[in-house]
């Protein structure tokens, strides 16, 4: 639905503001109460007028030693501390936009220009009369600049603030003496979670400009841009409810569901979760609106089931991924015990330990999840286990959650080995130790193998199918007789039944290994895991390398996701860290992908139609194609997101408002 435009029917500047209004204004009494404030400590000091909004400010303006003779801000927000405020209120500046633009409209040519502000008074953006806007340059009323009282003063922005109420302050009312030859009305902006304040919006300019309607104007402009923040949430959530029902088959049907948004609020849950809750969580209320997990300016923490109420802990909960970025959690209040049986009986260190392994599986998928539960149940056993699985799978993680789920003391040894990283002669002394001077470039005193070393633990063998085949039977002694106790798991990429028949591995060792086998599935099927891995790497990498994360532009996300991923999670492990490294603008558009990864995008077949020479080729056309539809798609869902809005359509996807019309063109004019 469209926004109406903005009029001042309907709208009432509130009490306080309008008994404000009544006080008549007088430049040359409210200098000299100025003056006497400064030299008595008194405003109304030989009945010289002020309101009582503006003496109250004074006071606090003296109390934060705010020098009443300074020219403006006196501190400026760095660079960097302003593109993290940025990113911070994102939210608040989206929203802001359209009502900035249509303000604009409203007060056409007059001196004024448009300031946005954080919750604390910082300049996020401004916008109207480029004359007025340069003017601001001299009191630093500019983008990164501090506005709240304590740095400059009783001031329309830091006043309203303060008061939590719209004002304005005229000329001679401001407590800094640099800025008395301006006028501003700054009204508040409130959070549509909780009602605090998250910003200011304020018109400012030279004294000429005040009449008493900019007041309601503000009030005006500071509510649409809480209706638009509004709807933005209302979307937000249906988002959320939609990413959610993609994970909805994997789960029983006696399973209760939660929703949370990134602020860590419930806004769904079933009928089970309310029966399940009250069973699990009997000190708190399951509502909505309820806040479950801690968020900081709408960022959930990385780790979800660190931060989850202590009764709730051996839950399931999911990062619920929207364009790449986690914007909630599915917290699965499960029918039937999903935790590893004996974890209540683990000491914390133990439990501590399990809990790591776990969160370095990063994926939420139901394939990834069936097979991190069957291995943790597997691990209370003591038989060997197989992991198979193509590479970059990270079998190895699976590993350490075998040892960490069969810890008892939590000083059990972890030994991984690579099969594959020696050659064949040193492979036996390093499985097995050697004695003194046993071949060539042996120590003297000889040397344990590596079963020695994981003597009471777990000994992780990578690769074992590249274990030559006439050290396969001393393998099958050692864990036959059990001359020491490990347990032993595994690892390989080949299909080892077919070297079995092959004649490359041992029939009798394979069925010793592989007594429990499991197979880590391939990133292509772990559906929506890809959105989260990148997530977790952008996160990652960007904190290593001291640098913002990266923003993907929805076209990008679209072939990230069809991707087949032969190199799996290794695979876009490294091409994440080369994306934070290389890409210069911040945003990745499919142009900063890789060109072999480009050539290799997935053959989804397009839904729109291509010449047939080109079908039966599979040319470089099919390729175009393929990425023009993904293009296409992605396009028209911002702006569809967008309420057909071109400008924050193309502000959402990185582009120009000139290319994106020239876009929307040639795509229409195709069909």
């Amino acid at each position: 639905m469209a926004k109406p435009p903005f009029s001042l029917e309907g709208y009432k500047i509130p009490d306080a503001a309008e008994a404000e209004q009544g006080r008549p204004y007088d430049e040359r009494e409210t200098n000299r109460a100025w003056e006497n404030f400064l030299t008595f400590g008194d405003a109304k000091r030989e009945n010289a007028l002020v309101r009582g909004v503006i003496e109250e400010s004074w006071q606090r303006s003296i109390k934060s030693g705010v020098n009443a003779h300074c020219k403006g801000s006196s501190f400026i927000t760095s660079p960097d501390d302003l593109y993290e405020l940025r990113l911070k209120n994102d939210d608040l500046l989206g929203s802001s936009a359209q009502t900035f633009r249509r303000v604009a409209e409203v007060l056409g040519d007059a001196a004024t220009m448009l300031v946005i502000t954080d919750r604390n008074g910082v300049v996020l953006d401004v916008g109207g009369d480029q004359r007025t806007i340069d003017a601001g340059h001299d009191i630093r009323l500019e983008v990164g600049a501090a506005w709240g009282e304590t740095v400059t003063g009783t001031n329309g922005i830091g006043t309203a603030l303060v008061t939590g109420k719209p004002v304005h302050v005229h000329a001679a009312e401001h407590f800094s003496e640099g800025i008395k030859a301006w006028t501003c009305v700054g009204s508040p902006i409130r959070s549509p979670i909780d009602g605090s304040i998250i910003g200011i919006i304020d018109f400012s300019g030279p004294q000429a400009i005040f009449h008493r309607h900019n007041v309601a104007l503000a009030v005006i402009a500071a509510n649409h841009i809480e209706l638009a923040l509004s709807e933005k949430l209302r979307l937000e959530r249906i988002r959320l409810l939609e990413a959610s029902i993609s994970r909805m088959p994997g789960m029983g049907s006696a399973d209760g569901v939660v929703i949370l948004d990134r602020f860590g609020r419930v806004i769904h849950h079933n009928d089970m979760a309310s029966a399940r809750w009250r069973r699990i969580a009997q000190s708190r209320e399951l509502n909505i609106g309820s806040q479950i997990l801690p968020s900081r300016e709408g960022l959930l923490g990385k780790d979800l089931a660190e931060g989850l109420p202590e009764e709730l802990r051996e839950q399931r909960i999911e990062p619920l991924v929207v364009d790449g970025v986690v914007k909630g959690a599915m917290l699965v209040l499960a029918s039937k015990p999903r935790t590893n049986p004996a974890a209540s009986e683990m000491l914390p260190t133990t439990r501590a330990a399990l809990m790591s392994a776990k969160e370095a599986i990063v994926g939420c998928s139901e394939a990834l999840l069936e097979v991190v539960q069957k291995i943790e149940r597997a691990a209370l056993g003591r038989t060997a286990i197989l992991l198979e699985g193509e590479t970059g799978v990270g079998k190895e993680l699976f590993a350490r959650l075998v040892h960490a789920a069969s810890q008892k003391t939590g000083k059990e040894p972890f030994v991984a080995f690579n099969c594959g990283a020696v050659s064949k002669e040193l492979l036996g002394g390093e499985l097995f130790g050697h004695a003194p001077g046993a071949y060539t470039g042996a120590t003297r005193e000889g040397r344990p193998g590596r079963f020695e070393f994981a003597n009471g633990g777990v000994l992780s063998l990578d690769e074992i199918g590249e274990m030559p085949m006439d050290l396969q039977p001393y393998l099958l002694r050692v864990l036959e007789e059990r001359a020491v106790d490990v347990r032993l798991v595994a690892s390989t990429n080949r299909n080892l039944k077919q070297e079995v028949a092959e004649g490359r591995f041992r029939k009798d060792l394979y069925f010793r290994i592989g007594v429990v086998r499991f197979t880590i599935p391939p990133l292509r099927e772990r559906l929506g895991d890809v959105e989260i891995l990148i997530d977790h790497f952008n996160r990652q990498f960007a904190t290593i390398y001291s640098t913002q994360p990266l923003r993907f532009e929805a076209a990008t996300m679209e072939l990230l996701r069809r991707y087949s991923w032969p190199g799996n999670v290794r695979e876009l492990r490294n091409l994440i860290e080369n994306l934070v490294l290389m890409t210069i603008t911040g945003i990745v558009t499919p142009r900063d992908l890789p060109e072999d990864f480009l050539e290799v995008a997935p053959a989804q077949p397009p839904s729109i139609s291509v010449q047939s020479e080109n079908r039966a080729t599979g040319s470089e056309g099919d390729e175009i194609a393929r990425f023009d539809e993904m293009e296409r798609r992605a396009i028209e869902r911002a702006v569809a997101n967008a309420g057909g809005n071109i400008a924050a359509a193309a502000e959402k996807l990185g582009l120009s408002r000139a290319t994106l019309y020239r876009k929307l063109h040639q795509y229409r004019s195709r069909t």
